[in-house]
């Protein structure tokens, strides 16, 4: 119930005890806004804190600490032996009171800094963030080993060691960095010592600590056209200009590129499973590129985002393997082969290099953090993280098997599906006149997640499309959401 007191501040004080705000803070809040209205002028004598608590029905505790408070804070002032009076405020200075909306800033460009418009403008927020069936990108969670990780995980915290609850070493924890080393030497022919391995808070960080150690404002960088959308909206948010330059059936087109007259001062490339078509980058365009880079002084930012995942052979070596002239930046994550919140990835530099990009790291958040890099370096080291990508390799392909079935017998017309052997997700191409946003938000509404193929586009592309992931979707859910999603797209196409 509320309780209005009488007199003075009759229509300034009402005590909500039905309210989760604390009594005392309703009343310091309401004082304040008298004050700064101006309802409350200089010189206005306040009731004595008897008197208001008493009316108010709290504690007179409550209400002597709110004036201690306010007259601390300069809205009032005490005469002893006269009472509690309104300070002297300059209320010509003071912003306006009048409620306001809380402010769109993607609608509201002006409240913005240049950078802040800058990362509106990437189009991130039309990511969703949720996980629905047919999101890419989504490993599967419920065959993570969770009892195995956690075991590693409470013989690392039981150990007490308080080294855990610090930053951490520059650049990461060793052992991991080692085995980080040992694992795309291996499975990607990275060609690498540990010291050149810097743990990140994942993909993300790694291409932000590439931008700040590297490109200055305004410098040139190409991108993919269709391309990876965190790569491109980060080394926008940080003051580079992306030039797209357009993929074909061998990947990055660099001859297109170098029409365009500006040369990069870093290209940003996807060449195993290019994102997001899922073209891999022939041998003869990767020497191109590494011969373009060497003689322009250009560096390459290599996103292996989903190489571990390949369904045909062995997984192509990365591009960094070939080079010798150390202009390729590596990157990866353990996001999609173990799971996204672990937020742990790394990028793999040039040895003169490593002290720019940890200094980069310090200052863009001290490191990362330590805990998971214990547990997962353990992960690694046992055998546990090699048998967990095995064995996905063979959920996936037999998840991506059933998707691609299921379409080509229920989407005929619909869609058309692009067979990959690698990667988490489909390209699906829809007919000519369809508007891919529309249709992603027309299944989200049905409760499936696709990512329309125009976010990865900063101009619109020749064709429209879906990017449809199965790694998440366990194998007795794909064919019923396959016809919830038949079903949309045949409302959607007969309009």
């Amino acid at each position: 119930m509320t309780k209005a007191i009488e007199g003075v501040l009759l229509d300034m004080i009402a005590i909500d005890r039905e309210s989760s705000t604390p009594l005392y803070l309703q009343l310091d809040r309401q004082l304040r806004a008298a004050v700064l209205s101006g309802t409350l002028k200089k010189g206005n004598r306040l009731p004595a804190t008897r008197q208001l608590a008493q009316e108010l029905g709290l504690s007179r505790v409550t209400v002597q600490g709110t004036y201690d408070q306010l007259v601390a804070e300069g809205f009032l002032t005490t005469t002893p032996g006269s009472g509690t009076f309104v300070a002297e405020i300059s209320l010509d200075s003071l912003p306006s009171m009048a409620p306001s909306r809380k402010p769109d800033l993607f609608a509201s460009g002006a409240r913005l800094s240049q950078r802040g418009r800058l990362i509106a403008d990437t189009g991130a927020t039309t990511r969703l963030s949720m996980s629905r069936p047919f999101r890419p990108g989504v490993p599967a969670a419920e065959l993570f080993p969770l009892r195995a990780w956690s075991r590693l995980w409470s013989k690392t915290v039981n150990k007490k060691d308080n080294t855990l609850f610090s930053y951490g070493p520059l650049g990461g924890y060793a052992p991991l960095r080692k085995a980080i080393a040992n694992h795309i030497r291996n499975a990607r022919a990275v060609n690498c010592d540990p010291d050149q391995v810097i743990v990140t808070c994942g993909a993300q960080e790694a291409f932000a600590l590439t931008a700040l150690a590297l490109l200055d404002p305004g410098d040139i960088t190409w991108g993919e056209y269709p391309g990876h959308t965190a790569g491109r909206d980060v080394l926008k948010a940080l003051g580079a200009t992306v030039i797209p330059v357009p993929v074909d059936s061998e990947g990055l087109d660099l001859a297109a590129g170098l029409t365009m007259g500006k040369r990069p001062r870093l290209i940003f490339v996807t060449p195993s499973h290019q994102q997001p078509l899922g073209v891999t980058m022939s041998l003869g365009r990767r020497l191109e590129l590494l011969k373009f880079a060497e003689s322009s002084g250009a560096w390459i930012l290599e996103d292996d985002y989903d190489s571990e995942f390949r369904y045909t052979g062995r997984p192509l070596p990365a591009l960094q393997g070939l080079d010798r002239a150390e202009r390729v930046i590596y990157t990866g994550s353990f996001s999609k082969v173990l799971y996204p919140s672990l937020r742990l990835g790394y990028v793999v530099v040039p040895p003169d290099l490593v002290d720019g990009f940890i200094t980069a790291q310090i200052v863009l958040n001290h490191g990362t953090s330590y805990l998971p890099q214990k547990v997962l370096s353990e992960f690694m080291e046992n055998g546990s993280f090699a048998t967990h990508i095995r064995k996905m390799r063979v959920v996936y392909a037999e998840r991506q098997s059933l998707l691609l079935a299921s379409l080509q017998e229920k989407a005929k017309g619909l869609l058309e599906i692009e067979p990959s052997d690698a990667g988490m997700h489909l390209m699906a191409w829809l007919p000519d006149g369809e508007d891919d946003m529309q249709v992603s938000r027309k299944l989200w509404a049905a409760g499936i997640e696709v990512v329309p193929l125009s976010i990865y586009c900063d101009t619109p592309y020749t064709r429209q499309g879906l990017l449809l992931g199965f790694t998440g979707v366990p194998p007795d859910e794909i064919e019923p959401n396959v016809d919830k999603l038949v079903k949309v797209l045949g409302e959607t196409g007969s309009r």
